[in-house]
């Protein structure tokens, strides 16, 4: 018997084709906005010394951006620190970079070259002031640091930005009270009791290096109470940006025994500059923000990237791409 509707299969059949093709746009549309092919290219990250979290932090955000772009390659750079990184965007030598928001500030403030190009793509997490010194050791407070031999971070680093003004507060000259050394997290922990009485490192939570070292080394936190926070602010200009806090216990087991820490923290801020493509800085941003946990697993103070507080990138305005990705995820 001859069929009715000799056209009904084959009907159901573009019907089901044509729904395969939506769903498959939408697909595209949900990895890849708005269906465009990812940005390609290649891109400078200055990161900072090998020990420290901002270039554990670039390692595993290299990764992911592979990930999402494919065609992007992306150079990690290590430098000294903040201030070398917010100079390094500024002058084009690098393409992105993460730097404390007093640094940045500071590099604003003296007047950089290039200053005004700069701009923010997300807050990150925050840094905090670790000093150390072997558990043994006679220091107790920032004023005790006074003839000793104390690492104060390398030049043009954040950590030296910070460690003067700390002393400072104590009403310690940096070139004159103190023997100064100029290590850095590869180095300082390492040094300590032999060569070094006190390091001074500000940095995510936990900092590789210093963990590492604190397995196999009896080491001190020297607190920074929130009485010499208030006189650090007494300095004036980008000192606003410290807050007193705490060290919670758990960031180095080993070291701390289950004890807080009072200490000074300062916000990190992932920045770029005014003519890096706004579509590529969308997608930067995007990943940064996405890959919050993966990251995270392993950069454990990656965990506190949060797309309601990111947008924050003070003193620097945001990136126009970075504002059409916050845009888009706006509820």
């Amino acid at each position: 018997m001859p069929t009715l509707f000799p056209s009904l299969g084959r009907r159901r059949a573009l019907q089901g084709a044509v729904a395969g093709f939506v769903a498959l746009g939408l697909l595209l549309w949900w990895v890849l906005p708005l269906g465009e092919d990812p940005p390609s290219g290649t891109i400078t990250f200055s990161t900072g010394t090998e020990a420290g979290v901002y270039h554990e932090y670039g390692e595993r955000l290299q990764k992911e951006l592979a990930k999402d772009m494919p065609g992007l390659t992306v150079k990690l750079e290590t430098s000294a620190g903040s201030l070398a990184n917010v100079r390094s965007v500024a002058t084009g030598d690098a393409d992105v970079t993460i730097a404390a928001a007093d640094a940045v500030d500071t590099y604003e403030t003296e007047g950089g070259a290039n200053a005004h190009l700069l701009r923010g793509v997300a807050r990150l997490y925050d840094d905090y002031v670790q000093l150390v010194v072997p558990q043994d050791s006679d220091i107790e407070s920032v004023a005790d640091l006074r003839g000793k031999r104390v690492a104060i971070g390398l030049p043009k680093s954040g950590v030296r930005l910070i460690a003067n003004r700390v002393l400072q507060a104590a009403g310690i000259d940096p070139a004159k009270d103190i023997t100064p050394r100029s290590d850095g997290i590869d180095t300082g922990p390492k040094r300590l009791g032999s060569g070094l009485d006190a390091f001074f490192w500000s940095g995510g939570l936990p900092t590789r290096g210093l963990r590492e070292v604190a397995e196999t080394s009896a080491l001190r936190f020297v607190p920074i109470e929130s009485s010499m926070v208030a006189r650090v602010h007494e300095q004036g200009g980008a000192t606003r940006y410290y807050r007193a806090t705490n060290m919670p216990e758990s960031a180095y087991e080993t070291i701390q025994n289950g004890s807080t820490v009072a200490t000074m923290a300062v916000s990190n801020l992932l920045v770029t500059r005014e003519d890096l493509d706004p579509r590529l800085t969308e997608w930067l941003t995007r990943t940064v923000l996405d890959s919050r946990d993966g990251i995270g697993a392993h950069v454990h103070s990656a965990q506190l990237v949060d797309v309601r507080t990111a947008i924050y990138t003070d003193p620097l305005p945001l990136h126009e791409g970075a504002k059409r990705y916050y845009r888009s995820v706006k509820p």
